[in-house]
């Protein structure tokens, strides 16, 4: 009994430890340079991302418990068996009848649980490519956001393009991780000021070899604008999904990039100036 209450304690802190690992996005989980206050994200289809939120909280119980309820249920069935049937009875048998059909249940519960997950994930693809066809039709309407908080400015800079803004950010998001998992600050330093630059540089030394996160989907939105008499000022949320490539441990992407353009300069590029987590 000592040996079996040893495995089941060991698989359990095995089963926490595996849960809790995560993959290293850009930037890590720490928040960098500026911070500035912003409008609350204005939700889309609120309803049925609620509903989605539940189902997949549902499903990570119902495979937690699961796996708990396996280990156990496996680990009474080794120490039944442990003195090789000697002195079995017919008690003993029904009890493992018992046991070998809530194994089955259990299994039967992971491989729904396992295909749940799939089928939701290819409605969150499907999600993505219709918010952001809406997205791009936002143009200047955009500027409802600054209704929810009257004190975030949106003022947006004369002539603004914000639907090529906002593709933009999605693929400069991707580049940034591609960037970030191979370690390549020769490519970072083109989106970053040299202040954020350096606070990165720190950060990305803290891991070791190359990393293998990978973006699963991604939307944004802006959330604040404004202008001083030598920049224009934005800020962006990115919510979304990622995942580790090798370990497939998955997080959610929800994070603000303010970002400046000199204005005493031609064609400046906008430069991230702080990232918040």
């Amino acid at each position: 009994m000592k040996k079996f209450l040893s495995v089941v304690a060991i698989l359990f802190a095995f089963t926490l430890t595996t849960a809790t690992a995560e993959a290293k996005k850009f930037g890590g989980s720490r928040s960098f340079g500026k911070s500035y206050k912003t409008a609350p994200a204005q939700p889309k289809n609120g309803a049925t991302s609620q509903a989605q939120q539940k189902t997949q909280s549902n499903s990570k119980k119902g495979l937690m418990g699961g796996l708990l309820g396996g280990l156990l249920a496996g680990g009474l069935l080794a120490a039944l068996m442990g003195g090789a049937f000697e002195g079995f009875k017919m008690m003993d048998f029904l009890i493992m009848a018992v046991i070998a059909f809530v194994l089955f249940r259990i299994f039967r519960s992971i491989m729904q649980a396992k295909a749940g997950a799939m089928k939701q994930q290819q409605p969150a693809y499907a999600a993505n490519t219709q918010q952001r066809t809406s997205e791009l039709n936002w143009g200047q309407q955009s500027s409802a956001a600054a209704t929810s908080d009257p004190h975030v400015p949106f003022n947006l800079p004369q002539g603004f393009n914000l639907d090529a803004f906002l593709e933009g950010a999605r693929d400069h998001y991707n580049t940034l991780q591609q960037a970030w998992n191979s370690n390549d600050f020769s490519k970072i330093q083109e989106y970053v000021t040299p202040e954020l630059y350096n606070l990165l540089k720190e950060e990305r030394a803290t891991l070791k070899g190359e990393q293998h996160t990978e973006v699963m989907y991604l939307n944004c939105e802006l959330v604040r604008a404004d202008q001083t008499a030598s920049a224009s000022q934005l800020s962006v949320l990115f919510t979304g999904r990622y995942r580790d490539a090798k370990s497939g441990e998955e997080e959610d992407i929800k994070e603000v990039w303010h970002l400046e353009r000199a204005l005493n300069q031609s064609n400046a590029p906008w430069l991230i100036v702080g990232i918040e987590q």
